[in-house]
């Protein structure tokens, strides 16, 4: 087995893979990572669960140290050390011992780069005050750990994945805590409609939420700063961590002269390899092919950069054996709380705004079999190819079994499903688990009828006096929450009551979940009436004339 020296710059997720699989292709040759920081390898993903004391062992976020991966793989690890150029002409990286002062240049055959990305800080007054802090790795863990006590407060600005997650850790900690959000909703990376159920339970946990709110300044004293938002509104607080999206380290990259996108990720083929082919690059830095459309995208998450960490190695050691990493979907998930919510592929907002036709529909159902104790609700929402059916992205939030659904969709979106491939998964059921039509089954069906013709499907109620809105709950659940301007027809009832509604006016129906409103609706479609249901109900809806509570 031929030597070989391989340098790789960064270590963590996407770096660690790649030098882990490449030891186990070729013993012979000379692994040398290099990493800035004091951690090799650590668990980033846990850290805010650290932060809260949900994960109470700080060493086991150390998932292997310099010598542990010696022991194992044999790897030279060098930390808190620096790359500072790559001479690409020489093939050999500028290094300097961030301990030491000492420089030296490092050679190599082949060269991977896994620098990640790095937290966002706005350019603003205050925004260096060393209270405003970010979450990359294990010493901002333990600098928000070391800030973060009972009866403080904190401003945790940006409210995606991980600004969900810092609030809850900090408020598990005993902190009040304030959440701060440009968009008009929490966890922008979904649809508006999907994201309800978090922002009630956020509120329902006593989080300050600020929706459509920017941040200008801190304005800081000797004992708190103040967070000032563009409405004039301002947050008093102990201190703040800065959650609003990363930025890709590629600064190295760029003065070596590799090719960039357009955001400033490093561009890679399908085996991770950069625009020069001793170069490979993996994770949070790089530019990567969307699954779903074809085109390129930038997902910085844990798992799609330990794949291709472990594509990048396999083509330096298989050669032709390799598998080209196929692309990535996206799929992510978060917990608030007692909500989760999640999503895969591509979202209702992203598709209208790239101009591709498609069609959506929401489902509302239970984790597993109602007749079974404990059965929490579910809300599913698809969208589709309008032309072929073909799944292109979920999203799922409820209380229970939102992984479960959100893992079979995104495989869906992997093998290029449609939705009616969904109505005839045989998915695992016994009543604790499941129920016999899974709510995925569900979403399917209900695709389907889309597609089939059998229903017509409105997203927000009319503001038409024309139109007659159909209210089709019990009694009992229509007077306590009225629908402002809908008429009460139990679907019970429905059959017996069509007089009551004028053949000559569009009808629309509406239910809680949408269950009901289908039915309804194909009642009077085939007594002659134009109807239309009204998609996923009245739950997660956001009209005014809607109760909050239904």
């Amino acid at each position: 087995m031929n030597s070989v020296e391989v340098l790789v710059i960064g270590g963590v997720a996407a770096g660690a893979s790649f030098a882990a699989r490449a030891r186990r292709l070729n013993e012979a040759a000379h692994i040398t990572v290099i990493e800035r920081g004091p951690d090799v390898s650590f668990a980033n993903c846990g850290l805010p669960y650290h932060i809260g004391g949900e994960i109470p062992t700080r060493d086991v976020l150390a998932v292997q140290t310099p010598q542990s991966l010696k022991a194992l793989l044999n790897l030279d690890v060098r930390t808190r050390c620096e790359a500072t150029t790559i001479d690409r002409a020489n093939k050999r990286v500028h290094v300097r011992d961030l301990n030491s002062g000492h420089s030296d240049w490092l050679g190599y055959d082949k060269l991977m780069l896994a620098p990640g990305a790095a937290p966002l800080v706005p350019a603003m007054p205050g925004a260096d005050d060393p209270r405003v802090l970010t979450l990359r790795n294990l010493q901002d863990m333990d600098r928000i750990a070391a800030a973060a006590a009972a009866g403080m407060r904190a401003v945790v600005v940006g409210a995606g994945f991980i600004g969900l997650e810092m609030a809850e850790q900090l408020h598990r900690k005993g902190l009040s805590v304030h959440l701060v959000e440009l968009q008009a909703q929490v966890l922008p990376q979904l649809d508006p409609k999907m994201t309800l159920l978090l922002e009630s339970e956020l509120r329902r946990n006593g989080v300050g939420v600020h929706l459509g709110e920017q941040l200008t300044q801190f304005k800081v004293t000797d004992n708190s700063i103040h967070a000032w938002l563009a409405s004039g509104k301002v947050l008093d607080a102990d201190f703040a961590v800065m959650s609003i999206g990363v930025r890709p380290e590629t600064a190295l990259a760029r003065e070596a002269g590799l090719k960039l996108g357009q955001r400033g990720h490093i561009v890679v083929d399908p085996f991770m390899r950069t625009s020069d082919p001793d170069i490979y690059a993996a994770g949070d830095a790089v530019e990567t092919m969307d699954r779903v459309q074809k085109e390129p995208t930038t997902v910085p998450l844990g798992g799609p950069a330990n794949r291709q960490g472990r594509v990048a190695a396999d083509h330096l050691f298989l050669g032709d054996k390799a598998r080209p990493y196929p692309g990535s979907i996206g799929t992510a998930i978060v917990r608030a709380f007692e909500v989760a919510a999640g999503v895969t592929g591509w979202t209702e907002q992203r598709l209208g705004k790239a101009g591709i036709e498609h069609g959506t529909v929401t489902v509302n159902d239970h984790h597993h079999a109602t007749y079974f104790p404990g059965a929490k609700p579910l809300t599913l929402k698809i969208c589709w190819a309008m032309d072929t059916g073909r799944l292109l992205g979920a999203q799922v939030t409820g209380q229970e079994g939102v992984d479960k659904r959100l893992d079979v969709l995104a495989t869906a979106i992997a093998a290029r499903m449609t939705v009616e491939d969904l109505c005839h998964l045989e998915l695992a059921y016994a009543p604790p688990f499941g129920s016999a039509k899974d709510i995925v089954n569900l979403a399917g069906f209900a695709a389907t009828n889309l597609r089939d013709g059998l229903v017509q499907r409105v997203d927000a109620l009319p503001n038409d006096p024309a139109v007659q809105l159909v209210d089709v709950r019990g009694k009992a659940l229509a007077d306590a929450y009225p629908v402002e301007g809908a008429i009460n027809i139990p679907f019970t009832a429905l059959r017996g009551n069509l007089d009551k509604l004028d053949h000559d006016r569009p009808v629309v129906t509406l239910c809680t979940a949408g269950k009901m409103s289908y039915f309804a609706a194909r009642v009077l479609s085939q007594n002659g009436f134009q109807v239309s249901s009204f998609s996923g109900g009245i739950k997660g809806n956001l009209d005014p004339r809607v109760p909050a509570k239904v």
